[in-house]
């Protein structure tokens, strides 16, 4: 088996050895699902270092046959675009099943539908085949409603519902745009890199209807203006570890099929969208503020701003530069992890004070020193401060669309300002002034959280002061990217 393959696969084995555990054995139960997530960390982590940064090919390509009467392949392959993605999806699946190990009601379906999560995630980054893709795309969806409908909060069902009838929705409008390009291209096929390769024989009017087509499934995922209902609700009704995972990965899976499908294979269609895609990219900025500003829950609040934060990767996108299109891949790697951490900790508070409402707390800076410490450095990466590695996937996205886009970047800016705002806001309200006796017995991390939250922690600062790592990964594959569209 290939490597791809086998990343890709290992989380499948471990669910399987998981369902064949008695649902009794709690502890082996949570072992094996972090050895089997661990091991998929570790293989991608090792792909890091055999990964070519000089050209913007496929690489650890894998193709067989998988359904020959209509040409489906299982096809599968990494470039600059989608192995940050991969690289970070193992990651924070990884420190998700960590944040995991107090989950006390029915353990062997949780992790076990949490792996199978991971399976389809991987899938949608690894896939060449369009598809496979849809597959993969699809497998998320089925875990990601048990886990908020199961183990969520009082209105898990109707947002777990929510959830799965948006992204339903999105996806059977990607599937006619996929059996639309099949149908059109010559001879037929579902082969990703051929069809991109195809679009110079397509019409400006077939690629338009089919790039909405895709546009509806990917925009509900992002999720972009205005499909944004269902992401409050389901990251507030979420448990910790879902809500880290479908803001760090899977508002990304978005984001990368507008960069991967939409943008190289319907270039006239993206062309004629173009700006009411840096419309709602603004809006998704500084609306997605202004939510966040308006927000008393913790949650809601982290939940906002990341809508707020997939509005600058739109914004990068627009901007059709490799500035813009590097900053837009580092947006999504910065704010996967930044945000991953801000759930995992707003997480903690609620496991101790059961409540995330702001005014409710005061003074914790005295008494929780670690937590506000690592929570306060999660609110100034996440608003952008140099030195933090939020501030870099943002100050590209701006400077490769202000070019293009002169006046919508500048009105942009105002959701950085209001970003900054309701962060310091929720810091001085919990951490600073007098302390709030009603938390007196207030404990700090313990070891599990610590585990969870150091490595992001450590990548936020490092990627804050040296960002070329990343940006290296990127660069080959943006720069032939932003060569596509003159």
């Amino acid at each position: 088996m290939n490597i791809l393959s086998l990343i890709t696969f290992l989380p499948l084995a471990g669910a399987l050895l998981v369902l064949a555990l008695p649902k009794e054995k709690e502890r082996a139960v949570q072992i094996v699902s972090l050895l089997f997530s661990g091991l998929a960390l570790v293989l991608s982590a090792a792909l890091f270092f055999y990964f070519d940064r000089q050209t913007s090919d496929m690489q650890f390509v894998e193709r067989l046959p998988w359904i020959p009467s209509v040409g489906v392949q299982y096809f599968l392959g990494v470039d600059g675009l989608s192995f940050p993605l991969l690289l970070l999806t193992t990651l924070m699946t990884f420190v998700s099943l960590i944040a995991s190990l107090n989950i006390k009601n029915r353990i062997k379906e949780y992790f076990f539908w949490f792996l199978i999560l991971e399976v389809g995630m991987l899938g949608v980054f690894a896939a060449l085949d369009l598809v496979l893709f849809y597959v993969f795309w699809e497998i998320t969806l089925v875990p990601m409603y048990f886990l908020i409908g199961i183990w969520g909060g009082p209105k898990k069902e109707y947002a777990a519902i929510k959830f799965f009838l948006y992204t339903l929705t999105g996806s059977v409008f990607m599937l006619l745009g996929i059996l639309a390009v099949y149908f059109k291209s010559s001879p037929h096929t579902f082969d990703l890199l051929v069809l991109l390769q195809a679009h110079p024989t397509w019409d400006r009017t077939f690629q338009i209807i089919v790039f909405l087509a895709f546009y509806l499934g990917f925009a509900v995922k992002v999720p972009a203006f205005p499909f944004h209902t269902w992401l409050p609700l389901a990251h507030v009704e979420a448990p910790t570890a879902v809500s880290v995972v479908l803001a760090a990965v899977l508002l990304k899976m978005g984001v990368y099929g507008i960069m991967r499908v939409s943008y190289g294979m319907l270039p006239l269609g993206f062309q004629w969208f173009l700006p009411f895609l840096v419309v709602i990219a603004v809006i998704g900025i500084v609306y997605g503020s202004l939510c966040a500003m308006a927000q008393s829950d913790m949650k809601k609040m982290v939940a906002y701003s990341s809508i707020n934060h997939m509005g600058y990767c739109l914004l990068g996108i627009a901007g059709l530069s490799v500035t813009g299109f590097a900053g837009s891949v580092l947006e999504m790697v910065n704010h996967g992890i930044i945000t991953g951490a801000l759930f995992l900790l707003v997480g903690v508070i609620y496991d101790r004070a059961h409540t995330r409402d702001i005014t409710a707390f005061g003074g914790l800076a005295a008494k929780v020193p670690v937590y506000a410490g690592i929570m306060s450095l999660a609110c100034f990466a996440s608003l952008g401060l140099p030195g933090l590695s939020g501030f870099w996937g943002e100050l590209l996205c701006f400077v490769g669309a202000f070019p293009r886009w002169k006046i919508y970047t500048a009105v942009s800016v105002i959701g950085l300002l209001v970003t900054t705002a309701f962060f310091l806001r929720m810091l001085e309200k919990v951490f600073l002034g007098p302390f709030n006796e009603k938390w007196k017995d207030l404990t700090d991390l313990d070891a599990r959280e610590l585990c969870a939250l150091l490595p992001l922690v450590a990548l936020t600062i490092y990627l804050g002061i040296y960002p070329k790592p990343a940006l290296d990964l990127i660069n080959a594959t943006v720069g032939h990217m932003a060569g596509l569209i003159k």
